[in-house]
């Protein structure tokens, strides 16, 4: 009995404990950033984590084996590669443009004919080497031999020295020409081989037709008969084909074989070995780039996409302390930012798992942004969006395109949206953020030379259609989730077929009158102190909506018949008069409307004294027992800029109204007097309104309201037609 006292007291602290911790301040706002941390690195890593084996070539699979996630199959993409290059180079060996003169061989000809002559003279008798002008004992002498031992040497040697073979009687010419026609004979033979194998494309085929159009320009040369025969048979013996592939062109050619195969993919879910397959080096390579072999676990990759994901919550933390601590502070707020960026990544995400490389071009990181736009911070959008599109990196393997057309979209659907007044500006939005993408993809198409992307180009468009579906989609259920009111959302509250508006109009037509120009009044001053002006509109029309109640006890309602306060005292008045909050603050919760639409009706009176009834009571007091605070509104004063300015403008619209005569200067001494009464009283104490805002806001109400209350001209009667 005791221990289980001790366990039921010890349960009960813990509870306590727990419900202090969570009441502490920001608690819940780190186990919330806590868990969307956790769920993003859980999406992104999702497919990073597979069941792994241990398996070698040659081993039968024990069970069937599918593919995580779609991949490359790089042995067989590098097989077919092989095969293309292959067939490609053996096409371009058979095609003649593939090859270019190799200038090895005309320096290769060059050399064996200067060793040639130059072995000649050598040989030649000293008789025959005689060069005029140069001493005798100058010119290099050989033994004496007889000739046709020198004509076999010089065979011999070409043979042997350079694999030259001249016949027996171009040899003996060259050793027996006089020394003026062996000199011309070297420059002939020299010149005419370099000119045909430097200016010739020769090969097996024509050699044949190059050795006799050769023969005909050897006899245009000034030399006698054999000697020119002479030096068409060496040259004949040098000419051989000159041509060898072009290495350049090789590589172009093996380059766009190799570009040229599609990849050979292994897509998700795709049974990569059966059971009682034998496991071949391909098999196993598939198996290691799936991250499916034990020793090639993805952990590295998960450790780095978590620090990523980290980097990036932090930076956007750092933004909303500086920037937008509302939003921390607010749980609903952040946990609405959390879920708007969980649902696009998860579906960036599916998107990545599609085994088609234009899904990338499908992320809709454009639909984030304009949410989080629409229903949070511009400036927040921004850094999400910059955030999103690194992810967008990580999931598709840090392709630049991607990332950039997701950022480029993104951002632009941010400086598009601006005023929304509709929601067909959201449509509107999304073929900007179309256009945007497209233009994104052409520019890519160009910088890599990528034909896909060209092609392809209408997806960027898609993404910014399905981008602004998917906003107009989400927006009204985030909005009813987590009691959000946007731009589009006040607008459709400002229909006057909204039923409560309506109800105003029939039943209290009056009021509702005085609430569309008090929506004029509180428009024109927010937007001139740059507060909402649409908010303050919206506010305004339903700020007197209390007055459905009891329509006719408030004077605008009452179209000059008797005014029943006239038989009440001022005390029951003031009740009646002041109840109209109470009673508009309820029929705000009847009706649904969003918590800032409902400060309008609780503070559009502050704190104020009902001075007429006020004054009515002191006439009529005998005692001294009338008490100040019985003749005030509830409160609390306005706690906003908006709130303010629609007490103001009310106030100011009564006022002027009742001027018998209103002129433009009457108007504005009657707006200050009214605006620095409401200042003196304290009733802007709460508000963000400064000295300098109030000014423009009488400004922007003597404005509104000079337009109103212009003098008019009196129509004289028409007269009568005579009889």
């Amino acid at each position: 009995m005791a221990k289980e006292n001790r366990l039921r007291a010890m349960v009960k602290w813990l509870i306590q404990w727990f419900q202090e911790v969570w009441q502490k301040a920001g608690v819940r706002q780190c186990l919330l950033g806590v868990a969307i941390f956790l769920t993003l690195v859980g999406i992104l890593v999702a497919n990073l984590v597979p069941l792994q084996y241990d398996l070698k070539v040659g081993q039968v699979s024990p069970r069937d084996i599918e593919a995580s996630r779609t991949i490359e199959n790089r042995y067989e993409t590098e097989r077919l590669r092989n095969e293309a290059v292959e067939a490609a180079l053996e096409k371009a060996r058979k095609d003649p443009d593939s090859y270019v003169i190799d200038e090895k061989v005309v320096v290769g000809a060059e050399e064996k004919l200067a060793f040639l002559f130059e072995r000649a003279a050598n040989l030649r008798a000293p008789e025959e080497m005689a060069v005029p002008g140069v001493p005798s004992e100058l010119v290099p002498r050989t033994p004496s031999t007889s000739f046709s031992q020198r004509v076999s040497e010089l065979q011999t040697s070409l043979r042997q020295e350079v694999d030259l073979e001249v016949d027996k009687q171009s040899v003996e010419t060259l050793l027996s020409a006089p020394v003026d026609t062996f000199v011309a004979m070297e420059q002939a033979a020299k010149t005419l081989a370099i000119k045909m194998l430097r200016n010739n494309r020769i090969d097996q085929e024509n050699r044949n037709e190059m050795i006799e159009r050769m023969r005909e320009q050897a006899a245009e040369y000034d030399i006698p008969g054999p000697a020119q025969e002479t030096v068409a048979n060496i040259v004949k013996n040098v000419i051989r084909p000159n041509l060898v592939l072009d290495t350049e062109k090789l590589e172009l050619v093996k380059r766009d074989a190799a570009q040229g195969v599609t990849p050979v993919m292994v897509l998700q879910g795709e049974i990569v070995v059966r059971k009682g397959d034998v496991i071949t080096r391909e098999k196993l390579q598939i198996l290691k780039d799936l991250g499916l072999q034990k020793r090639t676990a993805n952990y590295g990759r998960m450790f780095g996409v978590t620090w990523v994901v980290l980097i990036l919550m932090a930076l956007v933390g750092i933004f909303l302390w500086q920037y937008d601590r509302e939003i921390i502070e607010d749980e609903g707020l952040l946990a609405l930012l959390g879920l708007i960026v969980i649902i696009v990544v998860f579906v960036i995400k599916v998107l990545s798992l599609i085994p088609w490389q234009g899904t990338g071009y499908l992320m809709p990181i454009a639909f984030g942004a304009m949410l989080i736009t629409l229903l949070l911070d511009s400036r927040l959008a921004i850094l999400v969006t910059v955030a999103l599109a690194v992810m967008v990196g990580l999931v598709t393997g840090g392709e630049l395109k991607y990332v950039c057309v997701a950022l480029i979209g993104g951002i632009a659907s941010i400086l598009s949206l601006g005023k929304v007044t509709q929601r067909s500006d959201v449509t509107r939005v999304g073929f900007i953020v179309g256009a945007a993408n497209f233009v994104t993809m052409v520019a890519f198409a160009f910088i890599n030379d990528e034909m896909f992307l060209a092609k392809n180009s209408y997806l960027g468009l898609i993404n910014g259609i399905i981008s602004a579906i998917f906003t107009i989609g989400f927006l009204p259920y985030l909005e009813n989730l987590f009691g959000i009111t946007s731009s589009i959302k006040l607008l459709e509250l400002s229909n006057p077929n909204q039923p409560l508006l309506r109800r105003l109009l029939l039943e209290a037509p009056g009021t509702y009158h005085h609430s569309i120009i008090v929506g004029n009044l509180a428009e024109a001053a927010a937007e001139a102190v740059n507060a909402d002006g649409l908010l303050a509109r919206v506010g305004a029309a339903y700020h007197d909506v209390g007055k459905v109640r009891r329509p006719y006890f408030f004077v605008e309602n009452q179209l000059g018949g008797d005014n029943p306060h006239d038989r009440i005292s001022p005390s029951l008045s003031t009740l009646i008069i002041t109840s109209h909050v109470k009673e508009g603050v309820e029929l705000a919760k009847q009706y649904r409307l969003p918590a800032m639409l409902t400060d309008f009706i609780r503070q559009h009176h502050g704190s104020d004294l009902v001075k007429f009834f006020y004054h009515k009571a002191l006439e009529a007091d005998q005692d001294g027992s009338v008490d100040e605070t019985d003749y005030r509104y509830p409160g609390p004063k306005p706690q906003s800029k908006e709130t303010a300015i629609v007490m103001l403008a009310d106030s100011v619209e009564a006022a002027v109204r009742a001027l018998s005569r209103p002129t433009p200067g009457k108007i504005e001494g009657l707006v200050r007097k009214i605006i620095r009464s409401r200042l003196n009283d304290g009733q802007l104490d709460e508000s963000d309104l400064t000295l300098r805002d109030l000014d423009k806001v009488a400004e922007a109400f003597v404005q509104v309201l000079s337009g109103i209350y212009h003098n008019r001209i009196e129509y004289p009667d028409l007269p009568k037609a005579d009889a």
